[in-house]
């Protein structure tokens, strides 16, 4: 562990001297060193996953690359992250879907509220490559472009007084991910946004700067927010994937052969990352529980009809999107035939 902060410290000096372009160097004994940053605990199913990618790559290439995992925004939030892949800093990062909004739109789309019928229409859209391989590369432009998701389940809200109609959200600042769609679904919800690094979230609360926040159960546990917000009400607005985005540069610059064990760690750090949420949201339920919160069960139809302006909003406003979310319907449909 020691080892470990020191190397991170060194490299945080690095990157803020020189912001990753001159200082540090990227490879160590011969092997070019890679640097993957994401916000959550070294328990998170994301960690597991990128474990996971680590070992996949290194026992395979692991004369040619040294794989680093920094958890806990180690290497700063989320947005600081995302840019110093851009630069070519770090190599990787585990990103929001509406932390990217602003460097394409097209990824709008997964900030639509109520957007999937079940859990079963977000999985299997996002298990379409066809659909969702054109999303990944849309910010190719921009020095990066999304290698593979990783399940980030429901998004519901918690708070510090219980939320069991929209009424009850009237007049309370809550936490959101820094988007505009976020933001703007706050508004319409009756509560006013605050949007703010995940990592701050706890104090925020704690002092009363917010009131509550959105999120899946595993905020209440593995960041323990819920020593500050005793009510999590399963409204279900969002399923909102994270997704693990790589520097362009380096992945182009791979070789063939390399490209393909690195795609391949990718698709394993999912297939880890997946299972290990499915385990760890049940545990994370009856561990939330023994800390005193109350899990509201509350009728979803009054919170669907304050937001469903936004998905017309986003549609009008966004050529982009019609085409996704018509394909999204269509799946939503033949996943209820299914019942």
């Amino acid at each position: 562990m020691f080892k470990h902060m020191k190397k991170t410290i060194a490299f945080l000096l690095c990157t803020t001297v020189a912001f990753g372009l001159i200082g540090c160097k990227s490879v160590t004994n011969g092997k070019r060193i890679i640097r993957i940053s994401h916000s959550q605990s070294q328990s998170h199913p994301d960690h597991l996953g990128l474990l996971a990618f680590e070992k996949y790559v290194e026992s395979r290439l692991g004369d040619k690359y040294d794989v680093q995992i920094f958890p806990n925004e180690l290497l700063g939030p989320s947005v600081k992250a995302i840019e110093l892949v851009q630069t070519g800093a770090i190599d990787f990062a585990v990103a929001s879907t509406g932390n990217l909004e602003s460097f394409d739109k097209v990824y709008q789309i997964f900030s639509m509220p109520y957007l999937f019928d079940s859990v079963d229409s977000y999985h299997k859209v996002m298990e379409d490559n066809k659909l969702i391989s054109g999303i990944f590369k849309s910010t190719s432009a921009a020095g990066f472009e999304a290698v593979t998701w990783l399940d980030a389940g429901t998004r519901n809200f918690y708070a510090t007084t219980p939320i069991r109609t929209p009424a009850d959200l009237k007049g309370k600042k809550i936490r959101v991910q820094q988007s505009a769609t976020n933001v703007r679904m706050m508004k319409l919800f009756g509560a006013a946004a605050a949007p703010m690094s995940f990592g701050e979230v706890y104090t925020a609360i704690q002092s009363g700067v917010i009131n509550g926040g959105e999120n899946n159960e595993l905020a209440l546990t593995n960041n323990k927010h819920g020593e500050v917000a005793k009510y999590y009400t399963y409204n279900q607005h969002q399923m909102v994937p994270d997704l693990l985005i790589g520097n362009v540069k380096f992945l182009n610059g791979l070789s063939p052969e390399d490209r393909k064990i690195f795609d391949d760690a990718a698709k394993e750090c999912t297939r880890v990352e997946r299972s290990q949420w499915d385990v760890q949201i049940v545990e994370a339920i009856k561990q939330a529980k023994t800390m005193g919160v109350e899990f509201i069960h509350p009728d979803i139809e009054p919170f669907k009809q304050k937001v469903l302006p936004l998905q017309k909003e986003l549609l009008s406003k966004n050529e982009k999107l019609q085409p996704i979310y018509d394909k999204i319907q269509e799946i939503n449909k033949q996943m209820k035939e299914k019942k």
